[in-house]
């Protein structure tokens, strides 16, 4: 780690104090041999602060291509350029003449997740727009194949790219009359709905492929001005062509991503007092 640049000063003039025939040296902060120093410490602090970058960068391409393992396969997904071809017998493309702007927009997977099952490996992925969504049958038919052809020889892939996971939510609010009202609007009129808002923001801050912790909503539910109990009556999840099916504790979405809609979430209010 590199030192500090006072750090690497005071070590150069401490070393030139232990030298009796530089101990004549003035100690004016602007003589000649202390900018001589500032100058040789600077270029020392900027030398190391190169070599831990330059260690970082190592450190995380070893990491990431390192074959055979689910970071591997999750980072090359984000790594699909759409409308692309590969090198021949290769799993890198030719950006020679692409500029930035093209090789960006062309990498529409922008959340990758590799999960390893007994026989193969879950890739899901999602593209962000305004929020996140699947691929399209296009796009998907694409992703598949530049999968078949990167990936090790004998391992088994399934692809998952769908639209967000459905929550159900049944809630009672007790809520301070002196900071909302019997609708859950705060009364200062900064917010129509805090608490929905709070679900909301919770649900996009998971990681991709992250779990639905009841306990935690419940949390940011309790987070929120004015909320001084929030009960969670039910909590159901829905996906697919399936019907709802009720969370216990925990809920891992199968697309990697969970939202609600406002006709899947219903908040009764309930005015509450203090409570000592």
């Amino acid at each position: 780690m590199a030192r500090t640049l006072s750090d690497i000063q005071s070590q150069i003039i401490d070393n030139i104090r232990s030298y009796p025939v530089l101990s004549a040296l003035g100690n004016s902060a602007s003589s000649i041999w202390r900018l001589i120093v500032y100058i040789i410490s600077y270029a020392a602090w900027t030398l190391e602060v190169l070599f831990d970058l330059h260690r970082s960068e190592v450190s995380d391409i070893i990491a990431d291509l390192k074959p055979h393992t689910a970071r591997w396969y999750a980072t090359k997904a984000k790594l699909f350029q759409f409308g692309f071809d590969l090198i021949p017998d290769s799993d890198q493309y030719d950006n020679t003449d692409k500029t930035d702007d093209e090789i960006a927009a062309s990498r529409i997977v922008a959340y990758s997740a590799v999960i390893e099952l007994e026989r193969k490996l879950l890739i899901k992925v999602a593209k962000e727009e305004d929020d996140l969504g699947p691929l399209d049958a296009v796009e998907m038919k694409a992703f598949s194949e530049y999968i078949a052809r990167i990936k090790d020889a004998g391992v088994q892939t399934e692809i998952i790219s769908m639209p967000a996971d459905n929550l159900r939510l049944s809630i009672d609010i007790y809520y301070n009359p002196l900071v909302l009202d019997a609708e859950g609007q705060r009364l200062d009129g900064t917010s129509q709905t805090p608490v929905a808002d709070a679900i909301r923001a919770y649900l996009k801050n998971l990681p991709f492929n992250g779990q639905l912790v009841l306990a935690f909503l419940t949390d940011a539910m309790q987070a929120v001005d004015g909320v001084v109990i929030p009960h969670l009556n039910s909590a159901e999840y829905q996906y697919g062509d399936l019907g709802y099916r009720l969370i216990d504790v925990i809920y891992q979405p199968e697309a990697g991503y969970i939202r609600i809609a406002d006709e899947d979430l219903e908040i009764n209010y309930i005015p509450q007092s203090q409570i000592f």
